[in-house]
């Protein structure tokens, strides 16, 4: 199977999925104005629209990982935009927005293009208002939706895109990844691969940093300490402010690198004041910080909840005597022990209430609430349902 480079380096486990998005960015008669890009969770729905988006922009089609590319896969691109949002829904304003945006020319480059990553989060009502812009774009506008499944997406708006179906990469192609690209040792990338679930940026760092080695183990370490109401309400505020606190420190690091890089692309010199012309692409890295900024304790809160929910699925695939390897590999005792100590049912609750809670931190919900009600379920999983999850 060929692999890829450049934009397309990363996008392992999906080169027979990519390809039409690499024949389209090389060849004008192939290409279309309207991709819906579908996946699982962790297949890279949002990672490949953007590996798209570098490959229209680029005057190399992405194939080598230049400082344009770069910016364009950061999301901070002055021809492209990127819808993501916090709220369970997308307006109709918001698309009504894009759609305005969408009619401007590109900006030192071939494409507007326009991506929205939640597509399945948009009601009948808002596609209908997007419907026209998708059938009928401007010459030089390209949209890229994303939704977990094609059906996620009403009919009108899906015959009118070319769909790419991901799927999430086996967990050995992850590995290989990890030991070829960052010399990881192969047992433990085989490790971070499965407790990552195939996610490439969630195995890599868990392969790379001893300190999200610790962070892992703490989080599989909570379900010991749901012994009461009160314990299970400590548990989560700390859990919050854990989240909150490391949501900050990597925000802020990453912030000032894309900064640094974006002034060195536009040949500012330290400490020097940026050029009148200049300043709307600054303008446009710090707005795309500040919307990121605002998903990322959620996105934080998230990660956590998800580890939990593997936990759990394991136990609940030991409960019923299931053959294969857990996913949590290195964590088999506390998987049995917690097994042994509740019924599938009970699990299954849990499994419901991380669910739940997953779901409600897109909303507006008090971080802190929706945590507390969470594993108050976890301690006592015949709560569920009287607690609002």
């Amino acid at each position: 199977m060929t692999e890829y480079g450049g934009v397309w380096a990363e996008l392992i486990g999906q080169e027979e999925k990519i390809s039409p998005l690499i024949r389209a960015s090389h060849d004008p008669e192939y290409m279309t104005h309207a991709w819906l890009i579908t996946g699982p969770p962790g297949s890279g729905r949002s990672n490949v629209a953007r590996a798209f988006a570098a490959a229209l922009l680029t005057e190399d089609h992405g194939d080598t990982l230049s400082h344009e590319a770069r910016r364009i896969l950061s999301g901070t691109h002055e021809s492209m935009t990127v819808m993501r949002t916090q709220k369970s829904m997308i307006s109709i304003e918001e698309v009504r927005a894009l759609i305005a945006t969408a009619t401007t020319a590109p900006v030192n480059a071939p494409w507007r293009v326009m991506i929205i990553e939640d597509a399945d989060r948009m009601q009948e009502r808002t596609s209908n208002v997007l419907l026209k812009s998708i059938e009928e774009p401007p010459a030089a506008t390209v949209w890229i939706l994303c939704a977990p499944s094609p059906q996620d997406v009403v009919t009108t708006i899906r015959s009118r895109c070319r769909v790419i179906s991901l799927r999430v990469p086996p967990v050995e192609a992850v590995a290989d990844l990890l030991v070829r690209r960052d010399n990881v040792d192969l047992q433990r990338a085989r490790w971070a691969a499965s407790v990552a679930q195939s996610h490439i940026g969630r195995a890599r760092h868990l392969a790379n940093d001893d300190e999200a080695i610790r962070r892992y183990s703490w989080i599989l370490s909570l379900p010991g300490r749901f012994t009461s109401v009160g314990e299970a309400v400590i548990a989560a505020g700390e859990v919050v402010d854990a989240a909150t606190q490391y949501a900050e420190d990597y925000t802020q690091q990453r912030d000032a690198q894309e900064r640094q890089e974006l002034l060195e692309t536009l040949g500012v010199q330290p400490g020097k004041s940026i050029p009148p012309a200049l300043r709307s692409q600054v303008k446009n890295l710090e707005e795309e910080q500040k919307r990121r900024a605002k998903r990322a304790v959620s996105d934080q809160l998230d990660s956590i909840l998800l580890e939990l929910l593997s936990f759990y699925r394991d136990v609940l695939a030991v409960q019923c005597g299931a053959k294969q390897d857990v996913v949590n590999r290195g964590a088999e005792d506390v998987i049995h022990s917690r097994a042994e100590e509740s019924s599938p049912a009970d699990t299954l609750h849990r499994i419901h209430a991380l669910e739940q809670g997953r779901n409600r931190l897109g909303t507006n919900m008090s971080k802190l609430l929706i945590v507390e009600a969470v594993f108050i379920v976890l301690w006592r999983p015949k709560l569920l349902g009287r607690l609002g999850v």
